[in-house]
């Protein structure tokens, strides 16, 4: 490239305000904007929003089923069978 074209191509650029990464999170900024206008639209998106819904894990609660886990007090397949079921009627209302 020529001095001239480089001069030239310097010159057409088009100048903006706003420095090159407050650009790019202006375009990460409509990105998310169209990922949440959907996100009631798609099944993949309901469900996001459903698990984000859901409560914090109670850590005690998880300790607790660890410590029966461990002394052979917890009966598994039981409890877990009866959290599918549940997670599952939730999905489908």
């Amino acid at each position: 490239m020529s001095n001239l074209d480089s001069k030239n191509n310097r010159h057409n650029r088009k100048h903006t305000s706003e420095p090159i990464g407050e650009q790019l999170d202006a375009g990460r900024d409509v990105l998310a904007e169209k990922l949440l206008n959907n996100i009631n639209t798609t099944p993949i998106g309901r469900l996001l929003k459903q698990i984000a819904a859901l409560p914090e894990v109670r850590r005690d609660k998880v300790a607790n089923v660890r410590n029966q886990l461990n002394r052979g007090e917890y009966n598994l397949n039981e409890h877990l069978d009866l959290a599918l079921d549940r997670v599952l009627e939730e999905l489908i209302m």
